[in-house]
C-alpha cells in the first residue's frame, strides 16, 4: 500500500465505501479530530513511559485500549449513513469509561474550584487531549442525525470526561501539581 495516492491534490477524500467528499465536509472533520485526539493521547503517553507507579501497566493497557476504541470511532464517523459499519461502538464502551473514572476519581481529592491544565507533561497533555475530543464532540453532534449510531456522541461526551481525570490522576501518581484558578486575575 502506497502512503500517497494523489487522489486527494483535488481537495477531496474518500469516506469508507469510496464515497467522494470534499476535505472540508463534517465526517472529515469529526474522523479527523478524532485522530487528533488519538494522537495526543499518544503524546501523553511517551511522557509516561520512563515513569514508574504501581499500576502504570493497567494504565498504559487501557489507554491503548482508549486509542484502538477512538480509531474505530473515527471510522464510524468516516461511514456514510446507511452502510454497515465493520466495528460498532456499544453501550459498553461508554459504561467502562465510566467505571475507570470512578476508581480513579476515589483518589484523588475532591475540586473545590477550577483547575488550570499544567503539572506533570503527561497530565498537561491529557488536558489537551480532553479538548480536543470535546471538539470531535461538537463535531460529532452537528453530525447526529447522519449518525447510525448515536453512541458516538456519548463515547466522546464520556472520554473527555475520562481525559480530565486521567489527567489528575497522573498528576496525583507522579507528583504533579495541579494549579487552581485564581478568579482575581
Amino acid at each position: 500500500m502506497r502512503i500517497y495516492t494523489r487522489s486527494g491534490d483535488k481537495g477531496e477524500t474518500s469516506l469508507i465505501y469510496g464515497q467522494r467528499v470534499p476535505k472540508n465536509d463534517l465526517r472529515v472533520e469529526a474522523y479527523g479530530t478524532c485522530d487528533e485526539a488519538n494522537s495526543t493521547i499518544g503524546l501523553a503517553l511517551s511522557h509516561l513511559r520512563k515513569e514508574e507507579w504501581a499500576d502504570k501497566e493497567a494504565f498504559m493497557e487501557m489507554m491503548q485500549k482508549i486509542q484502538t476504541i477512538l480509531f474505530h470511532v473515527g471510522a464510524e464517523l468516516a461511514t456514510p449513513q446507511g452502510k454497515e459499519v465493520h466495528w460498532k461502538l456499544k453501550k459498553e464502551h461508554v459504561e467502562e469509561l465510566e467505571r475507570q473514572i470512578d476508581v480513579w476519581d476515589k483518589e484523588l481529592d475532591p475540586l473545590k474550584n477550577f483547575i488550570l491544565p499544567s503539572g506533570h507533561q503527561a497530565s498537561a497533555t491529557f488536558h489537551l487531549s480532553r479538548t480536543v475530543v470535546r471538539r470531535a464532540e461538537r463535531v460529532a453532534v452537528t453530525l447526529e442525525s447522519e449518525l447510525d449510531n448515536q453512541l458516538v456522541v456519548s463515547y466522546l461526551n464520556r472520554l473527555s470526561d475520562f481525559l480530565f481525570v486521567a489527567a489528575r490522576y497522573i498528576n496525583k501518581k507522579l507528583g504533579g501539581t495541579e494549579t487552581p484558578l485564581n478568579p482575581d486575575v
